[in-house]
């Protein structure tokens, strides 16, 4: 749940499915439950102050399990990318290039999070990398305690490169901490400059900036420089990578910074 944009808490809690898995979990999760407060309109000021106390309960709550997250990683020597954007922004696209071009390099695993369908973790099944998916239902992110229990499914071998595909928004996950190594938004060249400036919380707590789709430059309206500049203005530390997923273009330059923060 989130306050701030009204992901429901009444969703059945996430989905999770290993890929290669037999899917029998699917009527697993089908009891409603439906609790109606006598009281829910008498007071509205208290009912504000509640919401931001469970807001922050969440919020707490998913930084303890980022931090067991954390030192799991750690111990094992994985490397983990949590990988954020707004929808469309080709983050699948990119993910299965860099899997074919380095899964000779490095023991990859993905946990895909998705709203409903499986579609983007079939894709990356197709590769022969395991892969977990992660189903949120009316969540628009993924939390801590929903990527422990997807790493558990994994299985991950130690000295591995663990990629989380978070749900597509540009607002929530950037609250929410997942214990990751590093944080990469992608941005598409068909997005407008002026994103930095409207969700500046996810570039504020992202180390990488990947702008995708530069193929696209002669046909759409956008100014890179100015969108670097607003980025920057957010987050001066911000690295960027200008790259195409589809022709390859600058993908080298991203391929040096994963084997250097590897």
């Amino acid at each position: 749940m989130c306050g701030t944009c009204g992901c429901g808490s009444d969703a059945n809690g996430p989905t999770i499915l290993k890929l290669g898995e037999v899917q029998n979990q699917k009527h697993a999760h089908h009891h409603h439950h439906h609790h109606h407060d006598a009281h829910s309109h008498e007071h509205q000021h208290a009912h504000q102050h509640r919401v931001l106390d469970i807001e922050q309960d969440i919020l707490h709550n998913n930084q303890l399990l980022a931090a067991r997250n954390r030192g799991y990683f750690e111990a094992k020597n994985i490397c983990c990318l949590n990988l954020v954007s707004s929808p469309g922004s080709g983050k699948t696209s990119l993910l299965e290039k860099t899997l074919q071009d380095l899964k000779q390099e490095f023991s990859f695993y993905v946990i895909e999070g998705d709203q409903q369908t499986l579609n983007d973790a079939n894709r990356i099944a197709a590769l022969n990398v395991p892969v977990v998916q992660i189903n949120t239902g009316k969540g628009c992110h993924l939390e801590s305690d929903m990527v422990y229990d997807a790493v558990k499914k994994l299985e991950i071998e130690n000295n591995a490169m663990l990629l989380i595909e978070n749900v597509g928004n540009l607002v929530c996950p950037s609250m929410f901490d997942l214990g990751e190594s590093k944080r990469v938004v992608i941005v598409s060249t068909t997005e407008g400059e002026d994103k930095p400036i409207k969700y500046p919380d996810i570039f504020y707590t992202s180390d990488v900036c990947i702008i995708n789709k530069i193929d696209l430059l002669p046909y759409v309206d956008i100014d890179v420089e100015k969108l670097k500049n607003y980025a920057l203005q957010v987050n001066p530390n911000l690295q960027f990578f200008e790259v195409s997923a589809t022709n390859g273009n600058g993908m080298d330059a991203w391929y040096k910074w994963l084997k250097e923060n590897r």
